[in-house]
């Protein structure tokens, strides 16, 4: 069984979460989910799903950047050159 519930109920026990699966934790006021309690036998089920979204959103990021990787060179004669030399560079550059 589900249930919804207000952050108020929540601070009250836990006594009424008792026979419910999943129970959603609801702002009343803005009608926005602050969080999930799910029993527990499925907790370690829920805990792998959730892992691997997570890994996989970190993956997604991580290949996002790294498209990007590599695709500027730089010329030679900057190479191993401080940020102070650098600026002072591109300034006689311009």
């Amino acid at each position: 069984m589900t249930t919804t519930i207000g952050i108020r109920e929540l601070s009250r026990g836990f006594k009424a979460f008792e026979g419910y699966d999943f129970v959603r934790i609801e702002d009343k006021k803005t009608k926005k989910i602050k969080g999930l309690i799910v029993a527990d036998k499925y907790a370690a089920k829920v805990e792998k799903i959730i892992s691997k979204i997570i890994k996989q959103e970190k993956q997604q990021d991580l290949d996002d950047i790294m498209q990007f990787a590599g695709s500027m060179s730089i010329d030679e004669k900057y190479n191993n050159m401080s940020s102070k030399e650098l600026r002072k560079a591109r300034a006689l550059k311009l």
